[in-house]
C-alpha cells in the first residue's frame, strides 16, 4: 500500500478511540514497526496531535477526536457502498480491483464496533449472477477509458447473425449493462449511424488517435432501450396476444425482459400484449413453451399454429 494510504490508515485507527500500540499497527497494516514510528512522527510533524504513552498500557492515540466522522460516511452509507459494491463486482464491472481496493479502504477507517457491524451485514448479503467470460474485463476497461477520454476505437466484431467478424471504427458514447450482458452504444463509422454493441462479441480492441465530441445530454440508456424496443404507436401490424393460466406463471409472463416491455393489461386470469407482427411469431413461440401447460394462448389463432409447428419441428428433430 502507498505510503500515504498507511498514514491515511493509521489516522482512521487511531480515530476510533482505542489505544493501539505500534506492534498492533504494524501488524494489521503489514508493515514494519520501524515503518510505524516513521510514519507517526511524519504525521506529527503535519499536526496531527497524536498522544504517546509509554509503559505497560501504552500505546497511541488521537487528542480529543481529531478527526469528526462527517468528514467519510455514517455506518448506514458504509453499508449502501458496500451492498452497493456487491452488485457492481457480480455484473462485471470493469474497474472491479479498484472497488476492491476501495471497499477495503472503507472498512479500514471504520472504528471496531463498526467494522463488526458491516462485517456481519455483508456475510448476510449475497448476489448471484451468470458467471462472466474473465477475457471482457480487458474490453470492458478498454471501453471505459474510451468513453471517458472521447476517443476512437478500432473493433473486432462478430454480430449474432454473422459467423465472420467485421473490422469497425466507433465512437463509444457510453456503456450499458442489460440482461446480464454489457453493451456499448456508440458511433459507427461504417454504418454511420449510433449502434450498440455487446462487449463479448468484441474479439479485438484497441484505440486509435482519433477523437471525438459526444453530443450534449447523450443518454445511452435511453438510446439503447429506443433501439431494442422501438415505439409502437401509430404502427401498422400490430396484435394482441392474449395468455390465460396460472397466476404465478401470468406473473412470470409479465416480468419477462421481452413480454414484460409489452404488457398492456393483467387481469386475474389474463395477461394481454401488443407486438408486432413479426416479432410474435418469430420470437413469442420459444418464450412460451418453456411454460408448458401452465399457460395457453386465448388468441390470436396464427400464434396457437405456430406453437403446434415449433413443436413438431422439435418432436422430428429429436426423432432423428
Amino acid at each position: 500500500m502507498p505510503k500515504n494510504d498507511n498514514m491515511l490508515a493509521i489516522l482512521w485507527m487511531l480515530n476510533s478511540g482505542v489505544k493501539l500500540t505500534a506492534k498492533q499497527i504494524s501488524e494489521k497494516l503489514e508493515i514494519s514497526i520501524r515503518t510505524v514510528y516513521r510514519y507517526i512522527d511524519a504525521l506529527c510533524a503535519s499536526g496531527v496531535p497524536i498522544v504517546s504513552d509509554a509503559g505497560h498500557n501504552g500505546g497511541y492515540s488521537l487528542l480529543n477526536h481529531f478527526i469528526r466522522a462527517p468528514l467519510l460516511f455514517d455506518l448506514e452509507e458504509k453499508k449502501a457502498l458496500l451492498h452497493a459494491a456487491v452488485f457492481a463486482k457480480e455484473a462485471g464491472y470493469p474497474l472491479s480491483e479498484a472497488l476492491g481496493n476501495a471497499t477495503s479502504k472503507l472498512k479500514r477507517y471504520s472504528n471496531q464496533e463498526q467494522e463488526r457491524i458491516l462485517s456481519r451485514h455483508l456475510s448476510g448479503f449475497e448476489v448471484i449472477n451468470r458467471m462472466g467470460d474473465p477475457s471482457i474485463q480487458p474490453v470492458l476497461a478498454e471501453l471505459e477509458q474510451a468513453v471517458e477520454g472521447e476517443y476512437s476505437i478500432e473493433i473486432d466484431y462478430r454480430s449474432g447473425h454473422e459467423q465472420q467478424t467485421r473490422n469497425r471504427v466507433i465512437d463509444p458514447y457510453g456503456m450499458v449493462y442489460w440482461n446480464n450482458k454489457w453493451y456499448t452504444v456508440a458511433f459507427c463509422h461504417l454504418r454511420q449511424a449510433i449502434r450498440s454493441f455487446r462487449a463479448e462479441r468484441i474479439l479485438q480492441i484497441k484505440r486509435t488517435q482519433l477523437a471525438f465530441k459526444r453530443p450534449e445530454a447523450f443518454s445511452a440508456r435511453e438510446v439503447f432501450m429506443q433501439n431494442l424496443w422501438p415505439d409502437l404507436a401509430g404502427k401498422d401490424g400490430i396484435i394482441s396476444l392474449v395468455i390465460g393460466g396460472r397466476s404465478e406463471a401470468l406473473d412470470d409472463l409479465c416480468l419477462h425482459w421481452f413480454l414484460g416491455h409489452h404488457l398492456k393489461e393483467r387481469t386475474s386470469n389474463q395477461a394481454i400484449f401488443l407486438l408486432e407482427e413479426q416479432s410474435l411469431h418469430r420470437y413469442v413461440p420459444y418464450f412460451l413453451l418453456s411454460y408448458g401447460k401452465s399457460i395457453q394462448v386465448i388468441e390470436p389463432q396464427s400464434l396457437k399454429e405456430q406453437l403446434v409447428a415449433v413443436a413438431s419441428e422439435l418432436v422430428e428433430y429429436y426423432r432423428l
